[in-house]
């Protein structure tokens, strides 16, 4: 199925015929991708007894960034990073979410995911759609320096979130501390520091007994 035939949001109440063509891709994109806003994780939020959806998630990733710059490792471009962590999980919405501690569904995410990409940035207009999906790509690379420090937000924002409740998905069935470390081990190729910290929450939530031994 191509973006072409496949059912979308803006087919409920199509857009005038009459606008110019090249915008009514920009504008189609743009209101398909407000489904982000449905896409349930599994972190809980600090703030709510529920769970955080795509589209909280990745302003988080956004305004870390930002706040956290200083510590990246390399120099980065912060605007260029925010695109990333912006762009990251669109593919998400046919995709849906994977937990991270999920490792049955893991085994199929990047097919689903590539499929995802190749149908949700074919909406847009050719040189819109390679664009965002650049963006994606190197996100998933993780080869510059931007990359890797979004990587690296994208693993401390729900440890964050999880460290607030308590435990939160540390305390999935099966899971170890050693299992929530290894998962977390890529913030060390964007930020020592936060590596660092993110290694001295674990290794307290496990001493409090949030995280299985």
């Amino acid at each position: 199925m191509t973006s072409s035939d496949a059912e979308l949001l803006v087919d409920r109440n199509p857009l005038p015929s009459d606008l110019d063509s090249r915008l009514r891709e920009h504008l189609t994109f743009l209101i398909e991708v407000d489904q982000l806003k449905t896409v349930l994780r599994a972190s809980p939020l600090a703030a709510a007894d529920r769970r955080e959806n795509d589209a909280e998630h990745s302003w988080h990733l956004a305004l870390m960034v930002m706040v956290l710059a200083e510590y990246a490792d390399e120099p980065i471009d912060v605007g260029h990073t925010i695109k990333l962590v912006v762009v990251h999980d669109l593919v998400e919405i046919y995709a849906g979410d994977t937990p991270i501690y999920d490792t049955e569904l893991g085994k199929s995410q990047q097919e689903r995911e590539e499929a995802a990409a190749d149908r949700l940035f074919g909406i847009l207009p050719g040189d819109s759609g390679r664009t965002l999906r650049a963006l994606w790509d190197e996100f998933e690379a993780r080869q510059t320096p931007e990359a890797r420090f979004a990587k690296a937000m994208d693993r401390l924002q729900p440890l964050l979130l999880n460290w607030m409740a308590k435990g939160g998905t540390w305390r999935t069935p099966g899971v170890t501390a050693n299992d929530v470390r290894s998962r977390k081990a890529v913030i060390g190729e964007g930020s020592t520091a936060l590596y660092d910290a993110a290694m001295h929450l674990i290794n307290e939530g496990e001493r409090r007994g949030w995280a299985q031994s």
